[in-house]
């Protein structure tokens, strides 16, 4: 088809016809008068969609294009031809179109495939740049400068280098040099560059380029389809930034720890500052309010948990980490809690009436720091609102958009995640360790037996309260038991357990059981507990297996008896300071059932001390038991140190001072009662010594000077007395011991124990225990050996203790 074939139009700025050549009057039947003056879109069919883009629209929006179209011909025919528009300088300084038309129908096949190639390439998804053997720009379709914002006649005639000076730039002329003279395409080659259309942030396309050849295989040039994947690699981005944001956020189940190492993440990765504002109920381990903001007039109030900066000492900051942070009422904080929403203010205002301008203190720092763009983001898991993380930019001049408050809130989620489960252990943590020290005993006292002094140290913070007691229990006849124990596990359930166990202990301890029956009876509870908390498929769900340590020592023949289940040994340090773990049989631990508890009587020296300790402080990580109890011998063995001070050096020998396992250490420095402060007396099984026992103890008052006391004992005696002569066979013992309290106890060979009860008005005996009872401060009985013995206490009086 020659030049002179295309029909060719000029058009102003306003879309009016000022041009018409003779070629357009044949094509299109209109003549130069008919058609010059009036808009350009007179040769479109009527009702056409595009009537408004083709002649007006494209060319004020383009400096160019090409492109198939529909025209009207004067007769009613549409004819299908191909356009270029290209750009003219008009005398009126504004820019006019020339229009090239050629008729599809008359082409030849070679110019019409053209003509429809470049106009589908025109419109095709991609940026596609035509570069000639010097890679200057030829062609360039629409897509391209959508993508980057580079106007057509700014690439038009330059090199890649020129329009995007860069390295990447020069590494994209090497490759496309390498496939000129190769003729083997590239595809997907990564590009980074800052384009025109979007100056805050660097984007990502994918080329690839081809070799353009003539029809002999000789090169023309150069063609690189460009894709802008800018979004799928920050999506890849933030895919990665989370991934990582996993491992360094939420390392520990502290609350405050975990908001200082979100803000640490976001900056400078996202933010030039960022705070993290807890409601104050968080750190502190409560439960966290549904939903935040004013209710009743009041705010919550918030504590600063954690903030960063890019810049040295964090000018940014109003407030300090771990100080109150003041938040307006009708701030975005309320908002964003309220709605569950984040909040992004691309530009900070700060202007007379915003919300700022309530906080003078807030607006001076922001200006201060260039603070400009800001995003308010939510800090809720579960139904629950924690608080809010604060994100601003200050040194970087690009404001905050959509795509960073999406990460902001996949980071805040994360670390929302960490917050909750933080807070919940707190709480949980706090509850055990509320209940165990509820559980364990506020004060020990050993009477006139022993000294004690103990020590707890609660597993560290990511196991949490654990199921170990003690206990310091005063028995009758100034003696006193003394029991540790171990429930396996840590938390509520196990210190549940230890409190059941602990009760359980206290009562039968009351029930003056030797040691090893005790702890019978001790293991027969325990597995009803584990049946009772088994689940439906018999699996128990309860804490299993318990250990526990139980000895009762005799002020009065210095004798210790003590049995183990599964416990480790106890220590004995004598007057001289050496310190030994006796052959204790060591029975299995409580809830097996297994074997029978075997006790041991052990006669010990006065000033000697008893060390009961959990495996906790002879057992770590670093360190297994046998090395542990070597270091607590090597501890111990120092006799003249005061109690409290071998209780502290024990415990400091730890190897660490957070133990992952609780430690318990009780010690006992054991007393002997002194000949003058006990008697005792061998009665024949006669009721005429009734009034023998009386006098002998009546006497034996006033040389203790406990005469005011005398009336009381001498009933208690003779009830006692009487009841062993009726009820047993034998010879009858009598003991008084004056300690803490006065005791008497009357021993004999029967093992019927006496009942307490209410006698009727017409029964003639009866009532001399109740009489006991009344007169006494505790009374009750106890199997030995032989028999029982019946004891009775009475408090003495602030005259008889001087």
């Amino acid at each position: 088809m020659r030049a002179d074939d295309a029909a060719t139009a000029v058009v102003d700025a306003d879309g009016v016809v000022t041009g018409w050549s003779p070629a357009a009057e044949r094509m299109s039947g209109y003549s130069a008068p008919e058609v010059m003056g009036r808009p350009a879109d007179l040769l479109l069919p009527t009702g056409d969609a595009a009537r408004a883009s083709v002649f007006v629209e494209r060319c004020r929006a383009r400096s160019g294009w090409c492109g198939l179209v529909a025209l009207c011909h004067r007769d009613g025919r549409r004819l299908n031809v191909g356009l270029r528009v290209s750009p003219l300088s008009g005398p009126d300084g504004r820019t006019h179109w020339l229009v090239t038309a050629t008729s599809m129908a008359e082409a030849s096949p070679g110019v019409a495939n053209g003509l429809v190639l470049e106009s589908l390439l025109a419109r095709a998804p991609l940026g596609i740049i035509v570069r000639d053997l010097e890679f200057r720009c030829t062609w360039v379709n629409d897509t391209m400068e959508l993508q980057d914002g580079i106007p057509r006649e700014d690439r038009l005639g330059r090199r890649v280098t020129e329009v995007l000076p860069s390295p990447e730039a020069d590494d994209a002329e090497v490759v496309m040099r390498r496939v000129l003279e190769t003729g083997t395409p590239v595809v997907d080659l990564e590009f980074r560059a800052w384009v025109p259309v979007d100056r805050h942030r660097e984007h990502a396309f994918s080329v690839s380029f081809f070799r353009l050849e003539d029809a002999e295989g000789h090169a023309l040039g150069v063609c690189g389809m460009w894709a802008d994947v800018t979004r799928r690699e920050r999506a890849r981005e933030r895919l990665l930034i989370l991934s990582e944001a996993s491992a360094r956020i939420g390392s520990t189940l502290d609350v405050m720890r975990t908001g200082q190492e979100l803000a640490d993440f976001a900056v400078p990765l996202l933010a030039d500052f960022v705070a993290v504002d807890l409601a104050e109920s968080v750190p502190l381990g409560e439960e966290p309010m549904t939903r935040l903001g004013p209710t009743g007039g009041g705010i919550p109030v918030f504590c600063r948990a954690g903030m960063a900066s890019i810049r040295p000492g964090v000018p940014e900051a109003v407030w300090e980490r771990g100080e109150t942070v003041f938040v307006p009422p009708t701030s975005p904080f309320t908002r964003v809690l309220a709605s569950g929403k984040p909040h992004m203010e691309r530009v900070l205002d700060t202007s007379p009436g915003s919300w700022m301008s309530q906080d003078p203190v807030r607006v001076q720092r922001s200006r201060e720091v260039g603070l400009h763009s800001c995003m308010y983001v939510p800090i809720h898991a579960r139904g629950t609102a924690l608080g809010v993380a604060f994100f601003a930019r200050t040194e970087n001049p690009a404001p905050f958009e959509e795509d960073d408050l999406l990460l902001a809130e996949e980071l805040v989620n994360r670390a929302a995640l960490s917050l909750d489960n933080a807070n919940r252990y707190t709480r949980e943590r706090a509850a055990a360790l509320a209940l165990q020290r509820n559980l364990l005993p506020q004060r020990l006292s050993g009477g006139t037996a022993v000294e004690v002094a103990s020590r707890y140290l609660p597993a560290d913070s990511r196991h949490g309260a654990g199921g170990d007691w003690f206990d310091v229990i005063p028995l009758s006849g100034a003696r006193v038991a003394l029991v540790v124990g171990d429930v396996v596990g840590h938390g509520i359930n196990a210190a549940a357990t230890m409190g059941r166990l602990r009760t359980a202990v206290h009562t039968l301890a009351d029930l003056e059981l030797p040691p090893d029956e005790l702890l019978a009876h001790l293991d027969d509870l325990a597995i009803r507990l584990i049946e009772e908390d088994a689940d439906g498929k018999g699996m128990a769900t309860a804490v299993l297996g318990a250990t526990c340590l139980y000895a009762v020592y005799d002020p009065v023949l210095r004798r210790c008896t003590m049995a183990r289940a599964g416990h480790p040994p106890p220590a004995i340090i004598d007057p001289h300071g050496r310190v030994t773990f006796p052959d204790l049989p060591a029975g299995t631990p409580l809830g097996l059932g297994l074997l029978p508890f075997e006790a041991v009587e052990l006669e010990l020296p006065e000033d000697s001390v008893l060390a009961f300790y959990t495996d906790g402080l002879v057992e770590t990580r670093d360190e297994d038991i046998d090395a542990g109890m070597r270091r607590l011998r090597t501890v111990l063995a120092q006799p003249g140190l005061p109690l409290e001070d071998l209780c502290s050096a024990a415990v400091d020998s730890l190897p660490t001072s957070a133990p992952y396992d609780d430690v318990t250490l009780i010690l006992a420095r054991i007393r002997a009662l002194s000949p003058d402060q006990t008697v005792f007396w061998e009665l024949p099984s006669d009721p005429a010594v009734v009034s023998t026992a009386r006098s002998l103890a009546v006497r034996q008052l006033a040389r203790w000077g406990l005469d005011d006391l005398a009336t009381t004992t001498e009933l208690i005696v003779s009830e006692l007395v009487t009841n062993a002569i009726r009820h047993a066979t034998g010879p009858i013992g009598l003991r008084l011991i004056r300690h803490q309290m006065l005791t008497c106890e009357v021993s004999d060979t029967s093992n019927s124990l006496p009942r307490l009860r209410h006698a009727r008005t017409t029964d003639e005996d009866g009532r001399g225990l109740f009489l006991v009872a009344q007169m006494s401060h505790r009374r009750g009985t106890r199997y030995t050996t032989d028999g029982k013995t019946v004891w009775s206490e009475q408090e003495l009086t602030p005259l008889s203790l001087l």
